[in-house]
């Protein structure tokens, strides 16, 4: 038995055991075999939200990108990808139910990115997307959506890939994939970026902290975010920065401590009176530490516990704020 089927066979034994007492009229070999099968003509990620702890903007680079540096985590706020195998090979349909999705999406372009990178013939595949994440939110969407696929289609197909195939997946669909497609198999994880977005080196995720998110009704654009950005790096007023070196030992340290900066806060607060208005709401809610994430309108909290992080949330609720509690 290979190591695929090995785990699928397991996986469907947990599952049966996990059901309680199986009745004497069912065979539980066929009950195995019928869970075996879905298992390997169906897959069911999640694709969980990133925030910004940081993020520091460089000035545009020749290939036309920015660098970058700072800290992503995700948190438990995730999409939902179910995805079918379909009859024949190379083909991706996907849907999203109350969320119209443009031809050429993050997902496809995964799939179509995944085909190339491997080199063999990809199974077809019906892709249903249940969306919790709020799009242009700054909170990585659609890149850990495509980065879920990727998960579904290596399980699906039984194709391992090395690192430098992720690499060629990420750089093809979008600069935050590359952090996605680093973390851990069920698609959590925390780590130093920079580069663009290419180079993720995974740090331990802390545990101990708890994130009240705040979606203001505002749609950020990521090319006008950068747009201002750019006037803000013009007129060298780009903020004071920790260390890059020093931004794991930040992260670290008490989060009453934290000094992170993110580049893109000032101006998008300046444009948008409503992310600026949910952010202050943020900081009198008792968060020992807030801020926007990515490219916003995202703006969050950090709490040492659930409890408070979930009173902190009630409390912008009543105040009309759209809320959510996400370790």
């Amino acid at each position: 038995m290979n190591r695929l089927m090995r785990t699928l066979f397991l996986s469907a034994v947990r599952r049966v055991q996990e059901a309680g007492s199986v009745p004497k009229y069912v065979d539980i070999t066929a009950e195995i075999s019928i869970i075996i099968l879905r298992m390997l003509t169906e897959v069911h990620e999640f694709a969980y939200a990133k925030v910004n702890l940081g993020l520091r903007v460089l000035p545009r680079r020749a290939d036309g990108f920015h660098g970058i540096e700072g800290i992503f985590q995700t948190v438990g706020l995730a999409d939902e990808l179910i995805v079918r195998l379909t009859d024949g090979y190379g083909g991706c349909d996907v849907s999203c139910e109350g969320f119209p999705l443009p031809q050429e999406n993050t997902v496809v372009s995964a799939y179509r990115a995944f085909c190339s990178s491997t080199g063999e013939r990809v199974r077809s595949v019906r892709v249903e997307v249940i969306k919790h994440i709020p799009a242009g939110g700054g909170l990585g969407g659609g890149s850990s959506d495509a980065a879920a696929l990727v998960r579904a289609l290596r399980k699906l197909n039984g194709i391992t890939l090395c690192g430098s195939q992720l690499d060629r997946i990420a750089a093809e669909v979008g600069s935050d994939v590359f952090f996605f497609l680093h973390c851990d198999e069920t698609g959590g994880g925390c780590a130093v970026v920079s580069g663009r977005g290419e180079i993720v080196r995974n740090i331990r995720r802390r545990p101990d902290i708890c994130f009240v998110l705040v979606f203001p009704d505002v749609h950020s654009s990521t090319r006008d975010a950068y747009a201002l950005v750019d006037g803000q790096l013009a007129a060298e007023d780009g903020g004071t920065y920790p260390a890059f070196g020093s931004l794991e030992s930040v992260y670290r340290s008490s989060v009453s401590e934290w000094n992170f900066v993110n580049s893109f806060t000032p101006v998008m607060t300046a444009a948008y009176p409503e992310i600026d208005k949910a952010l202050q709401g943020v900081r009198g809610s008792g968060a020992l530490y807030s801020e926007m994430s990515g490219s916003g309108a995202t703006v969050f909290g950090v709490f040492v516990s659930e409890k408070e992080a979930r009173n902190a949330a009630d409390v912008l609720a009543n105040r009309g704020f759209r809320c959510a509690v996400a370790r």
